[in-house]
């Protein structure tokens, strides 16, 4: 690492590192002269980002596009309720250099994709993901193993952690655990649940690694799966190995650059927010927007917003004529997940599609939970 262009480190604030003889003074000169970027801003980045700060980390990046939703804040401990619409990654860093004026906090309050990856990692020493899209995982595990930059990977599902770090040439990638897979097969928050403390258990253990590879101290997650069971307060682990046929840091690789098949895709998709979407239907835009709401029948029956019609997800493909050439749609889900999901799948198809973010929880919470539908709507 380089030296530390900052000043030195303030021996008050952080009496007890410097006490630790595995850390000392020289240690706390080395967080200083660190750079970590955190990847979402959430439940993970919330209390990791809070301790590589309390740390005294030198420079924390954030990367969030989303705003602050009222649902965040049963896990996402960087926000008010007074933030709720604040942009995620700007207010996080207001909030962590409030808790240490000498670090640096940069806001990068993008869309994390495969053309703008390279650039964002080349800034930092080390990456922390904490996304909910396994889409974006791969794509931040490739970058990492190309990029030469160690990681540390955090998920969580309902009362259930896991988390495990790379370094470059010092053990297997997220690739050698899990060759493939899809966004569909695994549930966010929003749908399948989360414990609100599980997020603080993982995001900790994070940071916590981050700070063990910044100082060279400890043994890190390299090979090893470490999984947390909330319900029985279990911590168990398995070990795994680098593939000689991973497609990214095996021995003769397939992924050589940063490429995302939906990246084309990506550019015909729009998100708006639930104050944006009802400005678009007052503006008289209504006949050209169709909202198409793919939840579930039950979800449907509870209430949709007035005008909207249904397609749950699963039948997209086979009821995508139902949409007119003439029309753009706004997909709808109870967050904004599965609608994104359509909305890739719609883009795919050479259209334009509009993602409510946070689906019929935002509208709700600035318009009120909207009504059921009539019993002649199909």
């Amino acid at each position: 690492m380089q030296p530390s262009t900052l000043k030195e480190p303030d021996r008050a604030r952080f009496a007890r590192h410097i006490s630790l003889s595995e850390i000392g003074i020289e240690g706390q000169r080395r967080l200083a002269a660190a750079s970590v970027l955190v990847v979402g801003a959430g439940g993970l980045g919330s209390p990791a980002a809070l301790y590589l700060a309390a740390a005294g980390v030198g420079t924390i990046g954030l990367v969030d596009h989303d705003r602050i939703d009222i649902s965040n804040l049963q896990r996402q401990i960087l926000y008010t309720t007074a933030e709720v619409g604040a942009g995620k990654a700007a207010t996080a860093a207001s909030r962590l250099a409030a808790l240490d004026p000498q670090i640096s906090v940069v806001a990068h309050e993008v869309r994390l994709t495969a053309s703008n990856v390279a650039a964002l990692f080349s800034q930092y020493d080390i990456i922390l993901d904490g996304t909910d899209r396994l889409a974006v995982r791969y794509l931040i595990n490739d970058a990492c193993v190309l990029g030469g930059k160690p990681l540390v990977s955090a998920a969580i599902h309902r009362f259930e952690g896991q988390a495990m770090t790379y370094v470059p040439g010092k053990g297997p990638c997220y690739r050698c655990l899990y060759p493939e897979g899809s966004d569909a097969l695994v549930p966010n928050c929003a749908d399948a649940g989360v414990l609100g403390v599980l997020p603080g258990v993982m995001g900790s253990l994070q940071a916590t690694e981050a700070i063990k590879l910044i100082l060279g101290i400890g043994e890190p997650l390299l090979g090893r799966l470490l999984v947390y069971d909330a319900l029985s307060l279990s911590f168990d682990e398995f070990r795994f190995q680098r593939r000689l046929d991973c497609a990214v840091c095996g021995d003769t690789p397939t992924i050589t650059r940063i490429q995302s098949a939906d990246e084309d895709h990506l550019s015909k998709i729009t998100e708006l927010t639930a104050q944006q979407l009802a400005e678009e239907l007052k503006s008289g835009r209504e006949d050209q927007l169709l909202l198409v709401d793919v939840r579930e029948p039950h979800e449907w029956a509870a209430g949709r917003l007035p005008g909207s019609v249904h397609i749950p997800l699963g039948t997209l493909p086979l009821r995508s004529a139902e949409i007119p050439d003439t029309v753009t749609p706004v997909f709808i889900c109870a967050a904004g997940a599965r609608s994104m999901a359509a909305c890739r799948w719609f883009a795919g198809t050479g259209r334009a599609a509009i993602n409510l973010a946070g689906g019929v929880g935002a509208w709700s919470s600035v318009f009120g939970a909207p009504p059921p539908p009539h019993d002649h709507d199909h």
